[in-house]
Formats: C-alpha cells, structure tokens, sequence
C-alpha cells in the first residue's frame, strides 16, 4: 500500500501563485452565487457577501501563517497533524478532499451549460465529461506547464469579466437592485451563506501546490494577498451589476447568469452576448483547471503519508506529475456529475471547506502555543482576532449549512465514517513518514 519517497518540482513563482489563486475561484464570479438570490434577494445576499468577506480576509491572512510555516502538498491536513495528530490531519484532509473533488464537477456542469447555451446540439453533461478527460491530461504534463496554462488562460477571464462589467454598468438600475431585495429577511441571509461563500471557495488551494514554489516563505504571501484583492474587487462589482440589469429573479436558478443577464439587455443573437458566452468559457476553464491541480495534489500528499492507498503517491517519472491522483479524481469526479446537481455539489463543496477553515484557524492557536519557537516567515496580522474571527465566521456558514441541508450533512458524514473505517485499515499496513516535518525542513 506504501509508496516510495518522491518530491515534486520547485518551479512555481508569486505570478504563478496569483493565476493558480484566481483561476480557482474566478468560476465562482460567473456561476454559482446567483443561487444565493433565491435565498436571501439582492439585499440580503449582499449582507451575505461582505460576511463572507470579511471571513475570507481573515481567514487568508491567519491560512498563509500556516502555510508558509509548513510549505506541505497536504496543506491542510499538514498543519491540522502537526498540531493535533493524525486524527486532526485525518479530519482537515477529508474536508479538504471533499472541497476539491465536488468543486470541480459543479465547475464541469458550468462548463456544460454555457456550452449548451451556445450550441444547443451539444448535452451539458457530454461536455462536462470530455472536459474531465482533456484537462486531466493537460494537468498530466508537468506543474509548469500547467501553471502557465492557468497564468494565460486567468488573465484572459479577469478581462473578460471587466469587459463585462462595463458593457453591464451602464445599463445598471437601482430599482431592479432593490426590488424584492429582502424577501425571506435574516433567516434568508442565513441560508444564502454558502452561495457567498462560493465566490471565494478555493483560493486557499495555492497551499497544495507549496512543495512547488520556488521561494514559499517569500511568494506565497504575494500570491495569496494579491489573488484576494483581485477576487474582491471582482466580485462584488459583478453581484452588484448583475443584479441591477434586470429582474433578477431570472437568473436565480440557472447556471449562466452572465450572458442571460446580456440576453436581457441586447437579445439572445446579438454578436456581444455570444461574444461573452464564448469567451465566457475561460472562466470555468481557469478554476477547471486549477482545481484539478489541487485536489491531485492533495490525494498525493495523503497517500504519501499513509491516509489513502499508497499507489496514489506514485509519480510519473516522464513529467514528475501524481498520475494516479489525477485519474481516481477525475473518475469520482465523473460520478458526481451523473448523480448531483450544480446547487448541491457547491453545497457539499462549501461544506468541507467551512469544515476545513474551522480546523485550519484552531491548528494556528494550538501551533502559536505548542510551538511559538518555529521561525514564522509570515505572521497573521491582528493575532489573535483575525483567527477568531474566521473561526466564528465559519462555525456561523456550518450552522447554516446543516440547518439548511440535512440531508448533504448526513452524507458529508457518512463518507467521514466511511473513510474513517478505511483510513484505519490503512494505518495498521503503513507508516505515516512524510507527514511528521522536522522543524528543520521548514525553517
């Protein structure tokens, strides 16, 4: 069940970092939040919003603490080892996991349903699953290659969404913003949480890729600091537009709210609604593609480290690129999208990420206290509130989300037992060796 040692390329830098940091969420600004509008209104969801980002401000300055302190492919899991043991790793890597591999199908039935709005020949799902083969196989080549692919195809999705943005603004009115703006009042603000949360889900993904920078301690900062910035600005300048082209109301149930949102104001046929829907696609690709990185990177750091079935931490000796983590998780992904729909697998996805901050903030507590000594190239700002905050936050979206969706709870649970019971045949076979950083490797 156990795999040899092996090590990944230190080939990425912060230019990288910030495409890989954006490109995994900036799917988020296209699709996925409008689910929010149903919930909560224009208002209340964008009362939802600026909660959220206030949770993801804090969150990501106290989250690079942890990373640039133990720059691990694991991310997560590492940090939640390093301070409570292998159960804490074991709990942070399954949510972690579960983020991943269910962001990523939702992304694929995006991809699907745009390409469908274009091509109505073309069944959203056939296209979801080609995506899955070509992409994977991209991510196959090697970490550069794949970083400059994002790096490129990012740059072209920021400006299309500004191009967006200011063909939208002029045709912004105040009245279709507050219409119906709070329809189910606080309850409603409550529920819409986890659509928030999706315009920023992900971006704590460069922590996977760490074991590939070039200089961790000085460019992860810069990438995790500067994709913020950018998926703020981003997306409330987005939420704000759209909302106000129209009746929103119609875009609150399907999975192309931007060029629908063109639609309303030059008709399905003109060239600029079909522009947007085209080039609409580079999005979708960006976070598509990066979080195929991501959850491959993760499966391979928890097969190195004896928490899921060794083989998976093979390396490709041609491209040095984790093949069979690339293949299982294109595999379950393909399930997903036969058996979910878009809204519940962004439910499912929030829901181990709010799972994983909660332990990710509680292991920077215990970490400052056990180990104050380690050298922190980076330090969270307005410790200990930035921290507390976040973890409040999150705890708040996990209330929000059970409450709401009893039934994807039950499920998020029983795949933590089932995987619990399969973690612990694995452990009586295996020894956990790369999981337990020395001081040294990371100082």
């Amino acid at each position: 069940m156990s795999a040899p040692a092996s090590s990944l390329r230190k080939v990425l830098k912060p230019v990288h970092l910030w495409a890989i940091a954006v490109g995994l969420v900036i799917s988020g600004e296209y699709f996925g939040w409008n689910f929010g509008w149903e919930m909560a209104g224009t208002g209340g969801f964008l009362v939802a919003t600026l909660v959220v980002t206030l949770l993801y401000i804090t969150f990501i300055f106290s989250f690079t603490e942890l990373t640039t302190l133990i720059p691990h492919a694991g991310g997560p899991f590492a940090y939640a080892h390093r301070a409570f043991g292998e159960w804490g790793g074991f709990i942070a890597g399954y949510a972690t996991l579960i983020e991943f591999l269910f962001t990523t199908p939702a992304i694929a039935f995006a991809l699907g349903s745009y390409t469908h709005f274009l091509y109505p020949s073309l069944p959203v799902l056939t296209v979801a699953y080609s995506c899955y083969i070509v992409f994977t196989l991209i991510n196959l080549l090697g970490i550069k290659e794949s970083a400059t692919f994002s790096l490129i195809i990012t740059i072209l999705a920021v400006l299309e969404l500004l191009v967006f943005i200011g063909i939208a603004a002029p045709h912004f009115e105040y009245k279709n913003f507050t219409a119906d703006a709070f329809p189910s009042g606080w309850s409603g603000v409550f529920a819409a949480l986890p659509f928030a949360i999706w315009f920023y889900l992900a971006i704590e993904g460069v922590a996977m890729v760490a074991e590939e920078v070039e200089n961790p301690k000085r460019d992860i900062p810069k990438g995790y600091l500067y994709g913020l910035l950018t998926l703020v600005v981003l997306a409330l300048a987005v939420m704000m537009v759209t909302a106000g082209i129209g009746d929103w109301h119609l875009l609150s149930r399907i999975d192309y709210p931007l060029p629908e949102a063109l639609r309303m104001i030059f008709g399905k046929d003109n060239p600029l609604t079909q522009l947007f829907a085209s080039v609409g696609l580079f999005g979708l690709i960006a976070s598509f593609h990066g979080t195929i990185i991501t959850y491959s990177r993760q499966l391979f750091a928890l097969a190195r480290s004896g928490y899921v079935p060794g083989f998976l931490a093979q390396i490709n000796q041609r491209f040095q690129t984790p093949h069979w983590s690339l293949t299982v998780g294109a595999v379950i992904g393909c399930i997903a999208l036969s058996t979910g729909t878009t809204d519940q697998l962004i439910l499912i996805a929030v829901l181990g990420a709010v799972v994983m901050y909660m332990i990710s903030m509680l292991s920077l507590f215990v970490l400052r206290k056990k180990e104050s000594l380690l050298i922190r190239p980076f330090k969270a700002p307005f410790y200990p509130y930035f921290p507390f905050i976040a973890l409040v936050l999150s705890s708040i979206c996990l209330v929000a989300i059970v409450y709401y969706n009893p039934f994807i709870s039950l499920l998020f649970l029983i795949g933590l037992l089932f995987s619990a019971l399969l973690f612990y045949i694995i452990r009586k076979n295996t020894t956990a060796k790369h999981i337990a950083i020395d001081p040294k490797e990371v100082n």
